[in-house]
């Protein structure tokens, strides 16, 4: 079971601890409640927020505020000649968390780094279907389970990975989220104990903060890991206030209950930076939201019908309404900031009229469909079912009736991964890595359908310039082959594409060390509050 907290009481030591000298509490109202506390089952930013990056460590880090890797729990690697043997050389001396319900007896050593790769990749591990439902929807969409040949241990603290081919943003990927490192040592006694669902619930990690409890839906409760190798937290308690309607969050900061909030109603923004207690940090996303038609299942398994539907939809409107104009209608499935955007490709044109005479030469009458609309804000999508409402109203215009569904955010992310699944679903994606290998392999790669690939789409021409990026070691080659793959996509359209927003972050004005992340994360290990 979870240790649990009533929201009051974590509010109250809040007011407490930050009363004294000694003591600071930082409290971030998130805007949904993790799917999780093992960062590997689940491919959601709010989880990782609330998981990998707080308790949590990989081998290599991001540098903060850029998507440049350096030296994590890996004080530093090699690289063989033939780019297919990776050798890591772990830092000494790194600790596990010591907590009520778990106290190690050594440190992080080569195993932990094996056995946290292994448990996603291996079937016959008893650790690959320790939740039930659960899968490695990350580890399987990167197309890890194909690329690993063998992970091994050369001592204590070195490890080498041998790849089956070349792949570019391997280092990159060895930094996300999903490839955290946990502890074998606190597995195993869960699995002599019987209680290896804990590991899912009472997580331990080598992070800058240690977790306490959880109150489902309510709140998350840390402490600074007072044996953190790397630079010690400044802020002594860490609280997670989930606060999921924006204009409470809002509230909240205003009156300094919380001291950072995520997705700000864009009505509220004006104010936010008026208010002299308040400030915003702000920058280009690395991100785009989208609507994904399920390719499998009639009529949106015909490119022409998709293409007519994309004619649809007024993706100025949804931008001025949703974002009040901070967020540019997308094209692309990656973002202008990002290298191998090809700015040549042409969007389908907003033409109604186009649209439902392309549908009627389709053989396509009278079409029902659903809409999926997010039950939660994102950084690409403040408002899902507004979108939604917008994209059902220009749908009607041209003969086509739409139903708008939503449902809890864990079940949201785990429904809309079905084969078939019916209708199209609102999503998007903040990029993990900074490299496009993120974006076009990962949400449109044959390897994702029944995962990340929304759209369900397994396009050979598409998946083999994605696939030849990924084993190319010049940019340049890259880059083209990822403006041919953009090319295809747009051809096809599994998706509609909508838009790319402005990430904005508001915090209180006495906050300070709060990096904002390209990679849309939310991080607080160097956050501090000065009176």
């Amino acid at each position: 079971m979870f240790k649990k907290t009533t929201f009051a009481a974590a509010l109250l030591a809040a007011t407490v601890m930050s009363g004294m000298a000694s003591a600071k509490t930082f409290v971030y109202c998130s805007e949904a409640s993790p799917e999780g506390f093992d960062p590997g089952l689940y491919t959601g930013g709010n989880t990782f927020d609330a998981t990998a990056h707080p308790i949590f460590n990989r081998l290599l880090e991001f540098k903060k505020g850029t998507t440049e890797v350096e030296p994590g729990l890996a004080e530093s690697y090699e690289v063989s000649d033939d780019g297919l043997q990776y050798t890591f050389k772990l830092r000494p001396g790194v600790k596990f968390h010591t907590t009520e319900y778990f106290t190690p007896t050594r440190d992080l050593n080569a195993d932990d780094v094996i056995f946290s790769y292994e448990r996603q990749w291996k079937a016959d591990n008893p650790w690959n279907k320790y939740v039930e439902g659960g899968s490695w929807e990350y580890f399987a969409g990167m197309g890890f389970p194909d690329l690993l040949q063998s992970i091994e241990k050369v001592d204590d603290l070195t490890v080498k990975f041998t790849l089956k081919r070349k792949e570019a943003p391997f280092l990159a990927n060895v930094a996300m989220p999903f490839a955290s490192i946990v502890s074998k040592e606190y597995a195993d006694k869960l699995q002599a104990d019987g209680k290896m669902n804990q590991m899912n619930q009472l997580p331990v990690g080598t992070g800058p903060f240690t977790f306490v409890g959880y109150q489902q839906d309510a709140v998350i409760r840390y402490k600074k890991n007072a044996e953190y190798w790397g630079e010690a937290p400044k802020i002594d308690d860490l609280v997670f206030a989930i606060t999921t309607d924006a204009s409470v969050r809002y509230q909240k900061l205003k009156a300094n209950e919380c001291q950072l909030i995520p997705y700000p109603n864009a009505a509220d923004v004006a104010a936010i930076k008026a208010d002299p207690n308040l400030k915003v940090s702000e920058q280009e996303g690395l991100n785009v939201a989208y609507l994904a038609y399920n390719t499998l299942t009639p009529p949106f398994d015909k490119v022409e019908v998709r293409k007519a539907l994309n004619q649809a939809i007024n993706k100025q409107a949804i931008v001025d309404s949703v974002f009040q104009g901070a967020a540019t209608v997308a094209k692309n499935p990656i973002p202008p900031t990002m290298w191998s955007y090809n700015d040549a490709v042409e969007d389908d044109k907003y033409d109604p009229e186009a649209a439902k005479a392309a549908l009627e030469a389709a053989g396509v009458k009278d079409l029902q469909m659903k809409i999926w609309a997010m039950p939660v804000a994102r950084p690409y999508m403040l408002n899902a079912r507004r979108a939604a409402e917008l994209i059902q109203s220009d749908f009607e215009k041209v003969g086509v009736k739409v139903e708008i569904v939503s449902m809890d955010w864990g079940e949201y992310l785990e429904k809309s991964s079905a084969k078939d699944r019916d209708g199209a679903v609102i999503l998007g994606w903040t990029g993990d890595n900074g490299d496009p290998d993120n974006f076009l392999d990962t949400l449109l790669g044959c390897d994702a359908v029944g995962g990340n690939n929304r759209a369900q789409w397994c396009n050979q021409e598409f998946d083999d310039l994605v696939t030849k990026a990924k084993e190319a070691s010049d940019q340049a080659e890259r880059t083209k082959l990822y403006e041919e793959a953009q090319v295809v996509f747009k051809r096809e359209a599994p998706w509609a594409t909508l838009d790319h927003s402005l990430a904005i972050v508001p915090m209180r004005k006495n906050v300070e060390g709060f990096v904002q992340s390209p990679l849309g994360d939310f991080t607080f290990a160097t956050v501090d509050i000065v009176e």
